[in-house]
């Protein structure tokens, strides 16, 4: 299972069942769980720690060190969970001093060219499309759907059960359960066809869409709007999540669309 061409390095660590193709390159200090499938010309540094059921496609570059120039060559990691589909060419850089990690959970299926910087967290069940750029110390809840040529600002915070519309651009949170698109991106209505293929009730769909009604379409400001939501509204946890997540924001969530 393990081609006679690839190189690793005595002290990594692999499990059972792991298929490695040729011109594979694994560096120290490195964990690969059982079941893998590491296609050729794929490169795995130092630091990265990948878990079970994975495929790993040609070209991709896995726990190199940061692009940023903060980075002093501290010990970090590559955290990848299990299952996930890992296609051509995407890079995920290891983690700097900021927190010392960067994760991708499992589930996942990253498509061509997707790029995750140093400290990044996507959880799981999510799908980033090709060419997508993902900046250091961003967070992607689970169940997220990031389409194709996205760029996402450092900081940035996208919610989970929503979606990215191809070709935009934010540095602004992007609340959950939403789709956010046009240019500038904004706030364009419920992912409806995700929540419905994810058995969310048409109850629980209403609540979240009379939420958002508040948030985006009331006139109130941020934190008014969040108060009669609290005051009004049934704090089921879907409406919960919606609320804490914009309370939380460090950088302001998208606008509405005008």
């Amino acid at each position: 299972m393990i081609s006679p061409l690839a190189y690793i390095h005595p002290d990594a660590k692999i499990g059972e069942n792991v298929e490695i193709g040729p011109f594979v390159f694994i560096d120290k200090n490195v964990i690969i769980g059982d079941n893998n499938k590491i296609m050729p010309h794929v490169n795995i540094m130092y630091g990265t720690r990948i878990g079970n059921g994975n495929t790993i496609f040609p070209g991709a570059v896995l726990g190199a060190v940061p692009q940023d120039l903060k980075f002093k060559g501290e010990e970090s990691t590559a955290e990848i969970g299990d299952n996930n589909l890992i296609r051509e060419n995407v890079t995920i850089n290891r983690g700097t001093a900021a927190k010392g990690r960067t994760v991708v959970g499992s589930n996942n299926l990253l498509m061509e060219g997707v790029h995750v910087a140093h400290d990044a967290t996507v959880g799981s069940g999510c799908i980033i499309g090709n060419a997508t750029k993902l900046a250091g110390e961003i967070v992607i809840d689970d169940n997220s759907i990031i389409s194709a040529a996205v760029l996402m600002h450092q900081f940035c915070r996208v919610g989970g059960y929503g979606m990215v519309q191809g070709g935009c651009r934010f540095s602004k949170d992007i609340p959950p359960y939403i789709i956010a698109g046009r240019d500038p991106i904004c706030y364009a209505g419920l992912n409806l066809v995700g929540l419905r293929r994810r058995n969310f009730s048409n109850e629980t769909i209403e609540a979240i869409h009379n939420a958002y009604r508040i948030i985006y379409q009331s006139g109130l400001n941020t934190t008014d709007a969040l108060k009669k939501i609290e005051d009004e509204m049934d704090m089921t946890p879907e409406i919960n999540y919606i609320v804490s997540f914009i309370r939380e924001s460090k950088r302001g969530i998208i606008p509405a669309a005008k």
